[in-house]
């Protein structure tokens, strides 16, 4: 019986370590809507929205589900970032650092990645209708072919998108 407790503390205790772990940090979040770095903060569901953060140092960071629409975030670093469900509706992240990130199933309707580092990122089930990439680094056909777009989405010469259904 006092081992079964015993084991029963354990699971719990590791239970609420693991959902504080997940949650969103109010306070980095702050941080980073002020302009200030915050690399591998937890930015989980943060409101990015309308921001500039030019230059920006978020690499390593759980952004998912974040709101970064109509944001400028020119020469940013989200290298190894967690973008997946992001909103990056219009943002603009001219020279960007992307590598490694994981943008699986972001909407980047509209936003501008000119000359962006896209070397290494996830983009399985995003959708990049209207996206402007064509000046974009690092950018595979194996990337974009599992992603959708349209036929305003601006890609590199040779590379394709499928359409978003």
């Amino acid at each position: 019986m006092k081992q079964a407790l015993c084991v029963l503390a354990m699971l719990a205790g590791m239970s609420l370590a693991t959902a504080s772990a997940s949650a969103q940090d109010m306070a980095e979040i702050a941080r980073v809507q002020a302009g200030a770095d915050c690399p591998g903060c937890n930015l989980f569901q943060a409101d990015l929205s309308y921001r500039d953060l030019e230059g920006v140092d978020l690499s390593g960071a759980r952004l998912r589900q974040a709101d970064l629409s109509l944001s400028t975030m020119n020469r940013a670093d989200l290298s190894r970032a967690d973008l997946s469900v992001a909103n990056l509706f219009g943002a603009r992240f001219t020279a960007a650092r992307f590598a490694g990130a994981n943008l699986t199933r972001a909407n980047a309707v509209g936003a501008y990645f000119g000359s962006a580092d896209l070397t290494g990122a996830v983009l399985d089930g995003a959708i990049l209708s209207g996206a402007e990439m064509e000046t974009a680094r690092g950018l595979t056909q194996a990337q974009l072919d599992t992603a959708c777009g349209d036929r305003s989405t601006r890609l590199p010469a040779g590379l394709t998108i499928a359409p978003c259904r």
